[in-house]
C-alpha cells in the first residue's frame, strides 16, 4: 500500500491509499470526527449494527471470490443483537476481507477501508 494522498473535512485530515487501482480512506482518521480518543470504538460499534454488516457483506460477495459467506452469515444472525461488537480484525479474519485493512505500527497504522465501505462508514458518523 502506498501512501497516495490526504483529504481535509473539516478540521480533520483524513489519509488515502492506493492498493491495485482501488483508493482505501483512513476510518481511524474518520472515527476521530466522533471520538478521538476511542477511534477503535467508534469503528467496532459502526461495524456492528446490522445495517453495515449486511452493506458490507453486500460489497464483499461482489467483490471477493474468496469471501466467507458461511461466517458471514453467523456474524449477520448475530448483529444488532444486544452486546454484539465486531472488530475489524474480526471481520478480517472470519471473512478473509478485502475491502478492510488493519494496519498495526507506529507509521501508517489504523484500519482502512474501500472508499465504497469508507463513504458508508462515514454517513454513519455524521450526515454531514
Amino acid at each position: 500500500m502506498t501512501k497516495k494522498q490526504t483529504i481535509k473535512v473539516e478540521s480533520f485530515e483524513i489519509v488515502l491509499y492506493s492498493q491495485n487501482s482501488d483508493d482505501y480512506i483512513s476510518l481511524t482518521d474518520m472515527a476521530s470526527f466522533k471520538n478521538a480518543e476511542t477511534t477503535g470504538l467508534v469503528i467496532s460499534h459502526g461495524l456492528s449494527t446490522r445495517y453495515t454488516v449486511e452493506f458490507v457483506g453486500l460489497w464483499k460477495k461482489m467483490n471477493n471470490p474468496i469471501f466467507n459467506v458461511t461466517e458471514f452469515s453467523n456474524i449477520k444472525n448475530e448483529s444488532g443483537s444486544n452486546g454484539f461488537v465486531l472488530s475489524s480484525r474480526q471481520w478480517i479474519e472470519k471473512t478473509n476481507a478485502v475491502g478492510i485493512i488493519s494496519k498495526a505500527g507506529r507509521y501508517g497504522s489504523g484500519t482502512f477501508a474501500h472508499k465504497d465501505i469508507a463513504f458508508e462508514f462515514g454517513s454513519w458518523i455524521s450526515a454531514e
